[in-house]
């Protein structure tokens, strides 16, 4: 974020956050941050960072101390660090998990089983939820304290409340009250017992929400470990070491720009490059989704991570580390899901709030039933449910598992979705705008048609042609050589500057060129190659004349052909309900060929360069919500001013930098994908909201009324928040 007038630029950082227990801490710590002058920052409780801005004048170790000051962790990433999450983090969560299991089973079937019930069964429950509560439940206990210390409150104040609560309750009961009388029993329901209390204990409720939601929170870190696992995937994808062209073999973060590297059959190419010798099919699949091996020659680009199929390379390095396609990749990916949608804003502000509700809403329900006179036990039963069921974690997740998810497997299918902010434009487009040449069609030049005179052969023509036009470097010349692949040998060949070229091919004196060449020679093109020459000029496309020894012999078209998969992708944006519309600098009759070979209706040709944003801003004003498409530099500013703008991954830096979406290869069709992906990744989000939502608003008025014991409501609460990750989970499977 820069100014005129020479304004320092402000940094940004990206900090690990550790200590984050919910979304309440993740919204305590973005306040602090964002209270520091100049400072704008985004704390997501999913994948455990912040993404911080901050202007000259504040260091990122201010930034850390803030961060520590609200009783959390705080670390600068480091580069070496591989960008894996060890196993065995889980461990201590695990360990929790299996001696709460362990010990709060036993507890909750003597409290629900009245025939286990037996003399002093009540002391042996307290022997047993004891450690439960103390040691399996120590990460809420000391994260509450932690936050007191602060004066804040999160989600494991209420725990931590309610949980010790019920265990002091019980203690009082039983040392105190009539609870610890040898033969009490203590029948189990779902409904509150109206009595004073003395002889009820809470030991299973203690152990038993103490159990159910370390188990939520073991299942919901192992899920976005899963969530986050695409993004380690694309991260690893990376060669390890790699051989260079003098034979050594180095580690492949050694490699520097100019490096001349060796590829054999099978191996994966370790960097971005340039080949230099050889040719090869490469497998780009694991990277861009596309099955089909593309052919690759010296001179052609290959990108890190992807797969030698065929022949030995060698390959100059061009880009290496954080420059390479995959390293950028990953980036955008990692970006997208450290933001933050416009509908997970109303969720943060709802969780930074909720918590200090709850504890208010629990003081009101324990003095309400305490003033009915229906006993001190019936009130506090109450007032713990209504701790143990508001838990706002659900909230929190809905956005963040739904958007590491979803990002995720756009990255594998070669769609990067820069920003969460990017998903709620998918949902709003009606007109789709789509730059034709790269975008529709191949974007160089192919040789389409070949007009014969009578009695000619078109292998002929094509051997004789193809040879000249393959010791031309003119981009129409080059089409008709790529197509022709004829090996007959050239002598005396000769550019004609702005005619065309001439020379001897196995003995025949060769022209390729305007007709006016061939004029020159007196040779003239016969009735039907004039008629077809004029035809092919009237739709827009190059005609090119042949003739040898003397004579007019053919007539050769050359156009940018349409992508294969265009016209498919059109029917799949139409399905979308979307309106294509295509911008070209191309004549009209070009435009509309093409644009009726694809299936779209609404043309708007020769537009220049600079005015294409023009046109997107017409549309915007005529009251159209618009996506362009887009591959080149003159795109650039048209992506950026369209309400969402989709980049083709084979063209430019600067298209993709103007870009929302980028498509890593270069098919149409992964444009409706990735607007169909968004759109998924978007109504799986207000799902999970709405069922976070919901949830609070109809357990709240049960557990306020004595209609849910404490036990219950932990378990409804931990599988609220496993059943928002499962729900994100689903869109792993998206085709």
């Amino acid at each position: 974020m820069s100014s005129l007038g020479g304004a320092t630029q402000d940094r940004a950082v990206e900090l690990t956050i550790g200590g984050m227990t919910c979304a309440s801490c993740a919204n305590r710590i973005e306040r602090k941050l964002n209270k520091l002058d100049g400072v704008t920052a985004t704390v997501n409780y999913a994948t455990e960072k912040a993404k911080v801005t901050f202007p000259e004048g504040v260091e990122p170790q201010q930034l850390i101390a803030e961060v520590e000051k609200a009783g959390y962790t705080a670390e600068l990433p480091v580069p070496e660090a591989p960008p894996t999450e060890p196993e065995d983090e889980l461990q201590p969560l695990r360990n929790r998990l299996i001696t709460s299991v362990v010990l709060a089973v036993p507890v909750i079937a003597m409290a629900m089983i009245p025939a286990l019930q037996f003399t002093n069964w009540q002391w042996l429950s307290l022997t047993l939820a004891a450690p439960v509560v103390v040691y399996a439940g120590w990460p809420f206990h000391k994260a509450a304290w932690t936050n007191l210390r602060h004066g804040a409150a999160t989600m494991d104040t209420l725990i931590s409340i309610g949980t010790l609560a019920a265990l002091g309750w019980s203690l009082w009961a039983l040392f105190f009250g009539t609870a610890g009388t040898p033969g009490m029993t203590h029948p189990f329901a779902f409904t509150i017992e109206r009595t004073d209390g003395s002889g009820n204990i809470y030991l299973e409720a203690a152990a038993g929400v103490t159990a159910f939601i370390l188990a939520g929170r073991y299942f919901e870190a192992r899920s976005k470990r899963r969530a986050g696992a695409a993004l380690r995937a694309l991260l690893e994808l990376g060669a390890k070491d790699v051989e260079l062209a003098d034979g050594r073999r180095i580690p492949t973060e050694q490699l520097k720009t100019g490096d001349r590297f060796i590829v054999r059959p099978g191996e994966k190419i370790a960097t971005d490059g340039v080949i230099e010798e050889g040719t090869s099919a490469v497998d780009a699949s694991m990277l861009t989704g596309e099955s089909v091996p593309v052919e690759v020659r010296p001179g052609d680009a290959v990108t890190g991570a992807t797969v030698n199929a065929g022949g030995r390379l060698i390959v100059r390095a061009t880009r290496v580390g954080a420059d390479t396609q995959l390293a950028q990749m990953a980036r955008l990916v990692e970006d997208a899901q450290t933001g933050k949608a416009q509908v997970q804003r109303l969720a943060d502000r709802i969780s930074g709030i909720f918590v200090p509700i709850v504890i208010a809403l629990a003081l009101g329900t324990l003095g309400f039933w305490l003033g009915t006179g229906d006993g001190a036990g019936a009130a506090f039963t109450a007032a713990v449910a209504v701790l143990i069921i508001a838990c706002p974690c659900a909230l929190g997740l809905a956005t963040p598992t739904a958007l590491l998810v979803g990002t995720g497997r756009g990255a594998q299918l070669g769609i990067l979705i820069k920003g969460p902010e990017v998903l709620e434009s998918t949902r709003r487009i009606d007109t789709v705008v789509l730059d034709k040449t790269g975008t529709v069609t191949e974007g160089r030049m192919n040789l389409t048609g070949v007009h014969v005179a009578e009695g000619e052969s078109e292998e002929e023509v094509l051997r004789l042609a193809g040879a000249l036009e393959h010791a031309s470097e003119h981009p129409i010349a080059q089409a008709i050589a790529r197509q022709a692949r004829s090996e007959a040998t050239v002598e005396d060949f000769t550019n004609v500057e702005g005619l065309g070229v001439q020379g001897i091919v196995d003995g025949h004196a060769v022209l390729v060129g305007r007709p006016r060449l061939l004029e020159e020679w007196s040779q003239h093109l016969p009735a039907n190659l004039a008629d077809a020459l004029a035809a092919e000029q009237a739709k827009g496309r190059t005609a090119v004349a042949v003739g040898w020894d003397g004579k007019a012999r053919a007539v050769l078209v050359v156009a940018d052909v349409v992508k294969p998969t265009s016209r498919e992708a059109i029917t799949q944006l139409k399905a979308l309900g979307l309106t294509p519309v295509l911008l070209t600098g191309d004549n009209e009759a070009v435009a509309r060929t093409v644009a009726q070979e694809v299936g779209i209706d609404e043309v708007i040709a020769e537009v220049l360069p600079a005015d294409k944003v023009d046109v997107v801003k017409k549309l915007q004003a005529d009251g159209k919500v618009v996506a362009m498409v887009g591959d080149g530099v003159n795109d650039a500013a048209a992506l950026a001013q369209a309400d969402l703008g989709l980049a083709m991954g084979t063209g430019t830096d600067a298209a993709i930098e103007a870009s929302d979406l980028t498509l890593v290869r270069g098919d149409l069709r992964v444009a409706a994908d990735a607007i169909r992906l968004s759109r998924r990744t978007l109504s799986t989000i207000k799902g999970n909201l709405f069922w976070a939502f919901a949830y609070n608003v109809a357990a709240l008025p049960l557990a306020a009324l004595g209609l849910l014991n404490p036990m219950i409501a932990g378990a409804a609460m931990a599988f609220s928040s496993v059943f928002v990750v499962t729900n994100s989970l689903r869109l792993r499977r998206f085709t």
